[in-house]
C-alpha cells in the first residue's frame, strides 16, 4: 500500500519541479522577448514632414490611429493613465482604462530603465512618444530605450 503513496508524491514532486522551470524559463528571468530587436533612437529631424490624418498640430498620431504607422518610425500622443512595472522588470505605459483593448501601448525593458529614473512621474501625463512603430500581440507598441523618445505636452 505504501508504494502507490510514494509513486504520487514523487510523480507530484516532479510535476511541480517541471512547473517551476517552465516558469523560470517562460520568464526569460525578464530579458527581452525574442521577437524585438534594438532600433535606434529616432531624431526629431527623421519624421515624417506631412501632417498625415489622425495627427496633431506637432505631427503625432493620436494613440486611435497608431496602428498604419507599424514598421516605420512615428510619433504618438495619448495621456498615460497608468504605469505598470511587472515582476520581470518590465514597465508598461498605458494609454487605456484596459490595457488589453487599448490599440496602442510603449514599454520600458528592465535593462533601460535604469536611464528613466521613476517612470511612475510620467502617470497622468499627456506625452509624445517617438520611435519606430511594431506589432505586438495584435497592438501597435513603441520600446522606450532612451528618455529622449518620451517629451511631455504642455
Amino acid at each position: 500500500m505504501n508504494w502507490p503513496r510514494k509513486l504520487v508524491l514523487i510523480v507530484s514532486g516532479l510535476t511541480l519541479v517541471a512547473f517551476g522551470l517552465g516558469v523560470a524559463l517562460g520568464t526569460r528571468l525578464g530579458q527581452r522577448p525574442a521577437v524585438y530587436r534594438e532600433v535606434p533612437v529616432p531624431q526629431a529631424s527623421s519624421l515624417p514632414d506631412p501632417e498625415p490624418a489622425g495627427a496633431d498640430s506637432s505631427g503625432c498620431t493620436q494613440i486611435h490611429d497608431v496602428s498604419r504607422l507599424e514598421g516605420r518610425e512615428g510619433c504618438v500622443t495619448g495621456l498615460i493613465l497608468r504605469v505598470y512595472t511587472a515582476g520581470s522588470g518590465n514597465t508598461f505605459l498605458d494609454f487605456c482604462q484596459d490595457y488589453r483593448t487599448c490599440p496602442f501601448t510603449s514599454v520600458i525593458f528592465s535593462a533601460d530603465k535604469p536611464r528613466f529614473g521613476d517612470a511612475g512621474t510620467l502617470q497622468g501625463r499627456h506625452v509624445e512618444i517617438r520611435g519606430n512603430v511594431v506589432a505586438y500581440q495584435g497592438r501597435a507598441e513603441i520600446i522606450l530605450h532612451d528618455p529622449q523618445q518620451v517629451r511631455n505636452v504642455p
